[in-house]
């Protein structure tokens, strides 16, 4: 699987064949409406749509990671060159300019957002004993889980600085909330590991609260900067929830159907983890008896020991098939929340986001 359209395309069981036309007309139509020849190349165009405030970003953060104590420079520096998509601190900076943002504080929002986001990730590898992130190894495998925890700790106190900074007490309100949010979606992941009863809907609230709630938050904090009305807020809000859950949803699934060259993480690593993800709730209802056997047994156990016969049970069961389509759904209701907003090159970009989020390899 190399993102949704592998996910939906040669594999296909004849039965399933015209639902998955369907989606992969929509893939193909989006494609033709777009001057955006690829994924890599998209995000660029995407970046330079908004380059002055995208170089303010990269300023911006080097700047603020700065402090007087060497390791957690060590440590910060390090995963932030690590580079990623930072596609979290791109949407405030497209949603900003859609909403007509005419100033500069765009920047900042995005790099509070952005550094949160990281000092999720700090932590994330420390809890799930990971060892590879965006291809080189983790803070934590090179640093010790000690210093990537503090560092973490470093990153969302340096935040909630810039936020006072920011000066709009509506902004502080959303990001305090968000960021409890995200602990509180980490508690439940860790409560859910090795649990194969985990429901799809379990899986669901997990993955709005850890993922979807900071795009949410970075959206809406576009139309507050813009001094929008509670109707743009709330489209903007709509539009951050629905494209984080399609961006997770991808994610969970190339953990099963990418490669470690492409996803810059090791593969396996969510079943390593005892970790429930949709592709493995729905091969555990759908597939056979003896899969459903096993894929219980490899998540209480956190073993990757059958993790090719646990992919081929994925795809047998067609739950990379309904992965794709949960994921393509919630591109669908991203792209139309914007609906109130005016049409502009940057309301564009936003939706090309949401194409972005379901057709990338990485």
């Amino acid at each position: 699987m190399k993102g949704l359209g592998t996910l939906i395309n040669p594999h296909t069981k004849k039965a399933n064949l015209a639902k998955h036309q369907t989606i992969g007309h929509y893939a193909l139509m989006q494609m033709a409406e777009t001057k955006f020849q690829s994924n890599s190349n998209a995000l660029e165009e995407l970046r330079e749509l908004v380059s002055e405030g995208w170089e303010a970003v990269n300023r911006t953060i080097f700047k603020r990671l700065g402090s007087d104590i060497a390791l957690v420079n060590q440590v910060a520096h390090h995963i932030i060159r690590g580079g990623g998509k930072r596609l979290r601190p791109l949407t405030v900076l497209l949603a900003a300019r859609a909403c007509g943002y005419h100033g500069t504080n765009h920047a900042m929002a995005a790099v509070i957002v952005e550094f949160i986001h990281t000092a999720t990730l700090l932590h994330d590898d420390v809890v799930d004993d990971s060892g590879l992130r965006r291809g080189q190894e983790t803070a934590n495998a090179v640093f010790g889980n000690q210093a990537s925890v503090l560092v973490g700790d470093f990153l969302y106190s340096r935040a909630f600085q810039m936020m006072v900074e920011l000066g709009e007490p509506k902004i502080l309100e959303i990001m305090a909330n968000a960021t409890n949010t995200i602990a509180e979606g980490e508690v439940l992941q860790l409560m859910n590991c090795k649990n194969p009863d985990t429901t799809a809907s379990d899986y669901m609230e997990v993955i709005y609260r850890k993922t979807a709630k900071l795009f949410e938050a970075g959206a809406r904090i576009g139309a507050i900067l813009s001094k929008q009305n509670e109707d743009t807020e709330e489209a903007l809000v709509a539009f951050g929830r629905h494209l984080g859950l399609a961006f997770q949803l991808v994610d969970d699934a190339l953990d099963y159907g990418s490669s470690t060259e492409e996803l810059g993480k090791n593969i396996g690593d969510d079943l390593a983890e005892g970790k429930p993800t949709l592709p493995l709730i729905y091969a555990m209802d759908h597939g056979t008896r003896a899969e459903q056997h096993m894929i219980r047994e490899a998540i209480e156990a956190g073993d990757t020991q059958n993790l090719t016969s646990i992919k081929l049970a994925i795809e047998s069961s067609g739950g990379f098939d309904y992965t794709a389509e949960r994921a393509q759904n919630e591109a669908h209701a991203a792209a139309a929340a914007l609906d109130p907003l005016p049409e502009s090159k940057y309301k564009k970009a936003l939706k090309h986001l949401t194409h972005f989020a379901i057709t990338r390899r990485y």
